[in-house]
């Protein structure tokens, strides 16, 4: 990253920094902002940091955490309760009009997964089937009332990568025997955490607000790629599959850009993902 990019004058919450998105976005910050993170449970390395923020979703009020870091940039990247999730996300709505800040939220691909027959789009119109894409939705429309210039909406397809909880699953899997389910009829673009990260970065760098759309730019078969990724660790042949039919016919979860579309150097493909894989 160019010095150019070295800002400190940002000081940057990341709600959830100690999950496998929301550490690796401190990791990729924290050298050029002065980068805030909440953590769940107890930890003792995290503890000793004092930029890090012990926070109970459950317990804790989250505006003691904002008047300790006064945050100009919030980004949202926790796991949870989902009720307990949209009140939060109400306060940091709140916060963030009043004090004329952003927000970052890191939204997902299941807010169109009710729509089957087409990739998605920004401008799409959101429609789930699943509680959890309902519940990006409610977010999503709620935040969507503050200035645009105040927030970023980034959708995210399966997010993979040498870490990522989709990977380790796997390895375990294959390690116990057990079959790893594959959807053959799902056609959908993915992404990793190190690409995510820097997107992120150019994102906040840029100041760029809007709906973004951060998969990889070309579509790929889940059964397919998970295969794929197997033959990346040299584990194809202890490898067992149970293919997953929910549909007779190819069915799309796939968030492609049309109007916010990143530099060239910012958008992936699916190989990319594969290629880190094998390093």
């Amino acid at each position: 990253m160019s010095k150019q990019t070295n800002d400190r004058k940002h000081n940057i919450l990341i709600i959830g920094a100690s999950g496998f998105l929301g550490s690796a976005i401190y990791k990729e910050l924290c050298a050029y902002f002065n980068t805030f993170g909440t953590y769940n449970r107890s930890n003792t390395a995290l503890e000793k940091n004092h930029h890090f923020f012990q926070y109970n979703i459950e317990e804790d009020d989250i505006y003691e955490i904002l008047d300790i870091t006064k945050p100009t940039i919030i980004i949202s990247a926790l796991r949870g309760d989902f009720s307990k999730q949209v009140l939060l996300h109400q306060h940091l709505a709140e916060y963030v009009f009043s004090n004329k800040i952003k927000l970052l939220f890191l939204s997902s691909a299941n807010v169109f997964d009710a729509y089957s027959k087409y990739p998605s789009y920004e401008d799409d119109k959101t429609l789930s089937n699943s509680v959890y894409g309902h519940f990006k939705i409610k977010i999503e429309n709620m935040l969507m009332r503050l200035p645009k210039r105040q927030i970023a909406i980034l959708r995210l397809p399966m997010v993979f990568g040498a870490h990522s909880p989709r990977i380790t699953e796997i390895i375990e899997h294959i390690k116990t025997q057990e079959p790893i389910e594959v959807f053959p009829n799902l056609i959908m673009n993915v992404t990793n955490d190190s690409k995510v990260t820097q997107q992120i970065h150019y994102i906040i760098n840029r100041k760029k607000s809007g709906i973004f759309h951060l998969g990889s730019t070309d579509l790929v078969h889940h059964d397919d790629f998970i295969k794929e990724i197997t033959e990346s660790l040299n584990l194809e042949q202890q490898a067992i599959y149970k293919r997953v039919y929910t549909t007779n016919d190819d069915r799309y979860l796939a968030v492609l850009p049309k109007c916010n579309k990143l530099p060239k150097h910012l958008q992936l493909n699916s190989q990319d993902i594969l290629t880190e894989l094998k390093i």
